[in-house]
């Protein structure tokens, strides 16, 4: 193995500062033209759109059996807020040299699931619900699909369960949609999900299953009981087309958003978006869709736990899901619980490979002094995972191997008028005792003798 790992390093270097449980900022060597890069991708605008429009079909749907998202008319979507304040800290606690604007998407208060997971998970338990009703007569094309929220068709959904293996928030979306529509659902959990998910889920009437394992444990026992049972439905966070795509329709919201604050993207105003990454399925949908709309414009960064780094292990090595976090020492634990993943997707890591701007990774007590600047500066709560976002906003404008990316893309003048976007994937569900203690961490965080490195 050790000299397995000395070829790795050699191939890829960074693997050595993975090894060393050390924070990096990696810039992506695959990266390449946009339009080079989708030539080699078969989904296209077309499936996003077609994801957009169903969607649009199960509104009245979600409106009927979602009264929170009635005001919004049964369209499940989070605001985009900039926050100043929160860039102001940035720059003076963490010396971030932030010039342009920094807004943070608030998937963290997205209805129904609270999390970036509402997106693709929703998706893909409407999408199984419409075919299995097209199939058996339940509704017909250019019906209102509020129907689906009859009786009748809650009795015959009933009939059929669906599967997921989840650290917490695509259990979360996944159960509450599933049993909104009548599904049996079971959620198969890692000892990584905090306790108030699993609660919150067995409330809805979903079947928690708990595992002394990690995430890859869990998937693999959910999709092995799907298996068992014909009128059973696994949704493969790591292969799942659909639940890309359902993550991939944010970047249209997104667009709107912009437009509506007035807020260019072009070559001399590029956008610097942030992703905290797991498995990957989440961002690299997103991913797809800002570059099929924005092209070389966007310039995408993902954020992992220094334990749980697996997409980018999986791409600087050209191994995907052949590797593992802990086939390079590491743990994959961290307080980052929807980052919990040690193996990446290899559809993700190959479908956004020579998309991705690079990666950075962070230490889980990092997270919570940027949850408490947060919530301090801009009255803004967000669960741990999600701050991973602001590592990137940190370290853009501030080191070496940043700056030389800014300078080969043509970008160093230009970061006065850049947007940069940290995409808050959670917290609106958080319980408010839970919240309470992540504050206590993050005090005794601030409290410790290590604090001073980590700012």
């Amino acid at each position: 193995m050790v000299m397995e790992l000395a070829m790795l390093e050699e191939k890829a270097p960074v693997v050595r500062n993975l090894r060393n449980q050390e924070e990096v900022s990696w810039i992506n060597p695959l990266l390449t033209g946009t339009k080079e890069a989708l030539e080699g991708i078969e989904l296209t605008m077309e499936d996003v759109k077609d994801a957009e429009e169903r969607l649009q079909r199960f509104a009245p749907f979600i409106s009927r059996v979602f009264p929170e998202t009635r005001d919004r008319d049964g369209l499940i979507e989070s605001p985009l807020k900039e926050i100043p304040g929160m860039k102001e800290k940035l720059n003076s606690t963490w010396g971030a040299g932030l010039t342009g604007k920094l807004l943070l998407k608030m998937d963290s208060d997205l209805a129904v699931a609270g999390s970036i997971k509402a997106r693709g998970g929703i998706y893909e338990i409407l999408k199984h619900a419409e075919d299995l009703a097209l199939e058996h007569g339940i509704v017909k094309s250019g019906e209102n699909y509020e129907k689906f929220a009859d009786p009748e068709a809650k009795e015959f959904f009933s009939q059929y369960s669906v599967h997921v293996g989840s650290t917490g928030n695509l259990g979360l979306s996944i159960g509450i949609i599933s049993a909104a529509v009548g599904f049996h659902v079971f959620v198969h959990m890692s000892q990584d999900a905090k306790q108030w998910k699993k609660d919150l889920l067995r409330s809805k009437g979903v079947e928690v299953i708990e595992y002394a394992g990690d995430y890859g444990a869990a998937v693999k026992k959910g999709r092995e009981e799907a298996e068992k049972d014909p009128y059973s439905y696994f949704v493969d966070d790591e292969n799942s087309v659909n639940l890309f795509l359902g993550y991939a329709v944010a970047a249209l919201r997104l667009r709107k958003q912009l437009e509506e604050c007035e807020i260019k993207v072009d070559e001399e105003h590029p956008l610097f978006v942030y992703l905290p990454c797991g498995v990957g399925g989440a961002p690299g949908g997103v991913t797809f869709g800002l570059k099929l709309l924005y092209g070389d414009n966007v310039h995408i960064f993902y954020e992992e736990p220094v334990q749980a780094c697996c997409m980018v292990l999986g791409i600087a090595t050209g191994l995907h899901s052949d590797i593992c976090v802990q086939d390079i020492g590491l743990s994959g634990k961290t307080e980052a619980d929807g980052l919990a993943v040690g193996r990446p997707s290899k559809f993700v890591g190959k479908t956004v490979e020579h998309l991705l701007s690079g990666e950075f990774t962070v230490e889980d007590d990092r997270l919570y002094l940027y949850m408490k600047a947060l919530l301090d500066q801009e009255h803004i709560f967000i669960e741990p995972s999600s701050c991973a976002a602001f590592a990137g906003p940190v370290r853009i404008e501030k080191e070496e191997a940043c700056r030389k990316y800014l300078e080969e893309q043509g970008l160093s003048g230009k970061m006065e008028k850049a947007t940069h976007i940290a995409w808050a994937t959670g917290g609106s569900l958080v319980p408010e005792e839970v919240r309470e203690s992540y504050l206590k961490k993050a005090a005794e965080v601030e409290d410790s003798s290590d604090a001073n490195q980590l700012k």
